[in-house]
């Protein structure tokens, strides 16, 4: 079987239930903590700790075996067939690493610049930490549709009371009603597959119900239903990825939340990631069969963001642009549905953490020194903050691809994916990428470069050890990526062309003995 049911972890410990609950267990401590600069370092050890886990955890992983690993499984609810069940492969075991990193630096940029609340912000940040990993680990539906609402809680607190715009609330309730929306077709989709194993198996209801996504996985679908799961799980992800048209909430978000906050939402594409997790994985026909309906939101998505973008005139909203153009990005390269389109878009995910990101993170340093990220306050920035125009530009040069840097791997997988495919695609796809070069060089050289727009920028410090720390490690990331991208493709490769291979037959494929036979090249959704 492809997904393992009896895989156990070599170091004999239930990691991944530790890796949700040390940060929410830490979050509860903050309240009791008085000095507010233990609670950043209180904050800041917690995170640590999580990444240290995160990393052991990556370690314990067998990127040759394309099954679930280091599974844990309770039952939860037992009348329900519902169970506290957990696992990771070679495709979402990057993604925990990744977002405790992420934390980690969100933590140390919010260090000077959270003066209300802090013991309620870092606990809040530490809570969402928790539920985010527990949607990359959760394998039973209610499980994960538990932790996908709850990142609703801590988000929508943190933009409202935190935000940086006068229109911070309706910013916070925008996004909470956005997200509601999507959750309605992801629950649709999660009772429809319960049910629909119960009336297969001919079991009663509810003993027959199962939620198990690898018990559903092998559980063959009518055409009829299969069209059903995957619209509602497609749209219901499109909403948080975000996908256009589903976009708007992103830069109201990003315009007016908290930059810490802004980083997590364009670095941790949770939505994108349910796509290629669940979407395609549980309905391989009817994926095929909407090829185009990827391909287009797709494809459109990559040249409206960058359009969009090339219009703006504050920074915050540029890369909020940006980002819905590269999730578009991702999208055409899941619709290629072969070895390279896969390998592309798991990399591209994991650029948005280390990129997208840290170029949020440096929009945050810019904000605190200036009060404005408005082109009109900015120009000839690098004279009195070389190190930040260095590290903004060595990550900007990441997101449009600029060979030796991670985000020319991901591209070049992700155009070689679907060149296979639909040659007409790929050029869209390749405008896309050369609007993003556009965008980002001529924003870039109105902000940074030329005379100083005014005299007080030129008494505004350059990057603090603490700022030039984060920064510093997300440029080395980005250059290991790029310079070293086997490593990362190492870890996915045994788990994605078993994701392809199951796409292709629309059944299980046993083991990584199976995958050996078997060429991606040859297929080629309907067109």
């Amino acid at each position: 079987m492809l997904l393992n049911h009896e895989s156990l972890s070599p170091i004999g410990i239930p990691i991944l239930s530790l890796l949700i609950l040390l940060p929410l267990v830490w979050a509860l401590v903050l309240p009791f903590l008085r000095e507010h600069r233990t609670v950043r370092v209180w904050a800041l050890v917690g995170a640590g700790l999580e990444l240290a886990l995160s990393l052991l955890m990556l370690a314990a992983l067998r990127p040759e075996d394309a099954g679930m690993q280091l599974m844990e499984r309770v039952a939860w609810i037992p009348s329900l067939n519902v169970h506290y069940l957990l696992g990771i492969d070679g495709i979402s075991a990057l993604f925990p690493p990744l977002t405790a990193l992420l934390f980690c630096a969100v933590i140390l940029a919010s260090w000077t610049s959270i003066q209300t609340l802090p013991r309620l912000y870092f606990a809040l940040l530490l809570a969402l930490e928790s539920v985010t990993m527990g949607v990359f680990c959760a394998l039973d539906l209610v499980l994960f549709f538990l932790f996908w609402e709850l990142t609703l809680v801590p988000i929508y607190f943190l933009i409202s009371l935190w935000g940086i715009g006068p229109e911070r609330r309706f910013a916070a309730i925008k996004y909470t009603l956005f997200m509601l929306a999507g959750g309605i077709p992801l629950l649709f989709a999660i009772l429809l597959l319960g049910l629909h194993h119960a009336a297969a198996t001919g079991a009663s209801i509810p003993g027959g119900l199962s939620f198990d996504y690898l018990t559903l996985l092998e559980q063959p679908l009518s055409s009829s239903v299969q069209t059903a799961v995957f619209l509602l799980l497609f749209f219901g992800f499109a909403v948080k990825a975000p996908l256009f048209p589903f976009h708007t909430w992103l830069p109201t978000v990003l315009r007016e939340g908290p930059v810490g906050l802004s980083a997590l939402l364009v670095g941790l594409k949770l939505g994108a990631f349910g796509i290629l997790r669940f979407a395609l994985p549980l309905a391989p026909t009817a994926a095929r069969e909407y090829f185009w309906l990827m391909a287009v939101l797709g494809g459109f998505g990559a040249l409206y963001g960058a359009l969009v973008a090339l219009r703006q005139s504050n920074l915050r909203k540029m890369l909020a642009f940006s980002s819905v153009s590269h999730v578009g990005l991702v999208i055409v390269g899941i619709a290629a549905m072969n070895s390279q389109g896969i390998q592309g878009a798991i990399f591209q995910l994991l650029n948005f953490g280390v990129v997208a990101g840290g170029l949020m993170l440096l929009v945050g340093f810019l904000h605190h020194r200036l009060g404005s990220t408005d082109l009109a306050s900015l120009g000839g920035l690098v004279g009195p903050l070389p190190l930040l125009a260095a590290f903004f530009l060595l990550l900007g040069m990441a997101s449009i691809g600029l060979p030796g840097t991670n985000g020319f791997v991901a591209e070049l997988l992700i155009l070689l994916g679907i060149m296979q495919v639909s040659p007409g695609l790929a050029l869209v796809a390749l405008g896309g990428v050369i609007l993003s070069a556009a965008y980002f060089l001529g924003f870039f050289q109105r902000a940074f470069l030329g005379p100083v727009a005014s005299p007080e920028l030129a008494f505004a410090l350059d990057l603090r050890p603490r700022e030039l720390l984060v920064a510093g490690v997300l440029g080395l990331l980005v250059l290991i990526g790029g310079l070293f991208p086997q490593w990362v493709q190492g870890v996915t490769a045994g788990a994605s062309n078993a994701w392809v291979a199951r796409l292709v037959t629309g059944q299980e494929v046993e083991g990584s003995a199976a995958m050996a036979g078997y060429n991606a090249h040859e297929f080629k959704p309907p067109q």
